[in-house]
């Protein structure tokens, strides 16, 4: 019960926190105002030591979505980790740890403290991937945290760049920067947000609890790289070869979803085609857009994850969709809320998600895209619907493969409310943004076949989807196997890995036989038997002692 307490406790603290912060987000964009608070920690003579804070609406903003869904998923685990006594507590301190350093890191303007808060949540994450101890939790939490570091290693190199501007506040110093710097900046974010060649970690680190994936990674860690270059967004150039990058990776994430059957891995996916979304808007100068899409995408996506966390509760931990069927019979406030979410994912008017992609989509036609970007773009897109319909199919249509004897049934519990409340906002955050806030936002006027060209381009993957189900992946396994296995991304992350483990496994060997004969105990060797040489020599008859006195005498002469 007093595990219970500080779960409600926190979870109230959390969301009244928000609410603070986004009416205050609210008043800063309304007055269009950005405030700098610097606290002195340490003064001694002329060493000073200081924390800057920016408060501007888009800080604001975005640490009350992290509040907000932070206090959902406490709520929701009240329920979820409720059987997990032993460890729930852990679990607790774990999220608001987690929260803390994604305060860290989205208030500061300073690369230090973002690097603190960087490497907390990195340090959380691993923790909470490897929070059920099995083999599988553990290595999915080595390669997060591996590929991770990468991106911490760029970071700390523009670090190190900016001591020689003498500060760490990279926004008063922004007309000084090397392209250098911004490289390294945009390397460590990429690693962040799953970016090609940084894909694989984020599937594989859905063996976190639900609750973790709702929270950490789908709509708060994953998109810490993309609000960093947000904050960096003015001071680099467009970049056609980013967005390329970008555009790959939400095309590779969209054809992967429909080769997959784990729940929260199809879901994740869609997390990382998602977030290839944002980044492309971002590098084609829509930062204004690319936020307000990591908003809206924050709640629905977190939304998402926790109705496939009930659907997995009472499937007794099954994650195969196959299995899954018929649960909207048992579950139908739950498959209602889910089948909500997926439509904004989808863009259907007039959802959350339909505000900022639709905004994204036709904003896009004004840049400089050629017909091979504005292809893969389209497709993208339209691949979403699909494996939205395929999900559906498998969970809503299908029959239940798992048990005959379901006896579950949709109760209103703490579960169900955060949920509810998720998808009240899921469902009217887009509009409220267009409303309230203070967007820059041009008048896009379209022939026709233009406007709806994107909603035709879903119509064609929800088809393509459908066409799918009566395919036989026997005749084609090793495409299925290609796309099943990120583009072979998983094998050559490992490898290199393996490669090191291998190289670590006969390092001993080598030090022992060929490390041993041709270093220390060889060295050795050889330095006895010339010793024992030169020890006859000297110690023979004077004949031979004045022969080579003579003969060094003849060659000096």
């Amino acid at each position: 019960m007093l595990k219970g307490n500080f779960y409600y406790l926190w979870s109230i603290i959390l969301f009244l926190f928000s609410m603070i912060f986004f009416y205050f987000s609210l008043v800063l964009s309304y007055n269009d105002l950005v405030y700098f608070v610097e606290y002195n920690l340490y003064f001694f003579n002329s060493i000073s030591l200081s924390y800057l804070l920016m408060l501007d609406w888009i800080s604001l903003s975005f640490v009350s979505v992290v509040f907000f869904i932070s206090s959902m998923v406490l709520f929701y685990s009240m329920q979820y980790m409720g059987s997990m006594s032993y460890s729930s507590i852990r679990f607790l301190f774990l999220v608001l740890l987690f929260v803390f350093s994604m305060f860290l890191m989205i208030m500061s303007p300073n690369l230090m403290s973002i690097l603190l808060g960087w490497d907390g949540l990195g340090l959380v994450s691993y923790c909470l991937v490897i929070y059920y101890s099995s083999t599988k939790s553990y290595l999915a939490g080595l390669i997060t945290c591996l590929t991770n570091r990468l991106g911490d290693v760029g970071l700390l190199i523009s670090i190190c760049w900016m001591i020689s501007y003498g500060s760490w506040h990279f926004m008063f110093y922004s007309s000084f920067f090397s392209e250098y710097l911004y490289l390294m900046v945009i390397m460590s974010c990429f690693t962040k947000s799953a970016q090609i060649p940084f894909s694989c970690w984020l599937p594989a680190a859905m063996a976190a609890p639900t609750p973790v994936s709702a929270l950490v990674h789908s709509s708060t860690l994953v998109t810490a790289g993309v609000y960093l270059l947000i904050r960096f967004y003015a001071y680099f150039s467009l970049s056609n070869y980013m967005v390329f990058i970008s555009l790959i990776t939400m095309l590779m994430a969209s054809i992967c979803a429909l080769f997959e059957y784990d729940l929260k891995k199809i879901i994740a996916l869609s997390t990382l085609s998602q977030l290839g979304l944002m980044m492309t808007s971002l590098f084609l100068g829509l930062s204004e857009l690319s936020y307000f899409h990591l908003v809206t995408h924050a709640m629905f996506k977190s939304l998402l994850f926790l109705c496939a966390g009930i659907f997995i509760y009472y499937m007794s931990d099954n994650q195969d969709i196959r299995l899954m069927g018929s649960v909207c019979v048992n579950l139908p406030l739950t498959t209602a809320c889910f089948n909500i979410s997926s439509l904004s994912l989808c863009g259907i008017p007039f959802l959350s998600g339909f505000y900022s992609k639709d905004l994204i989509i036709e904003s896009s036609l004004f840049s400089s895209l050629n017909l091979f970007i504005f292809i893969i773009f389209y497709m993208s897109l339209g691949l979403t619907g699909g494996y939205s319909l395929r999900l559906f199919y498998y969970t809503m249509i299908c029959m239940n493969n798992y048990s005959p004897l379901s006896l579950f049934s949709d109760s209103f519990d703490y579960m169900k409310f955060s949920v509810l409340l998720l998808t009240l906002f899921s469902v009217l955050i887009g509009c409220l943004i267009i409303w309230i806030m203070n967007f820059d936002l041009l008048f896009l006027l379209f022939p026709i076949y233009i406007k709806l060209l994107v909603l035709f381009m879903v119509g064609l993957g929800l088809w393509v989807s459908f066409e799918s189900f009566f395919f036989n992946y026997l005749f084609f396994i090793g495409f299925y196997l290609f796309n099943n296995y990120m583009w072979f991304m998983y094998s050559h992350s490992f490898y290199m890995y393996s490669m090191f483990y291998y190289f670590s496994l006969n390092s001993s060997n080598i030090l022992l036989s060929w490390g041993e004969y041709y270093g220390a105990s060889g060295l050795m060797f050889y330095m006895l038997k010339f010793s024992n040489y030169f020890q006859v020599y000297f110690s023979s008859s004077f004949k031979v002692f004045l022969l080579m006195f003579i003969f060094w005498l003849i060659i000096l002469i």
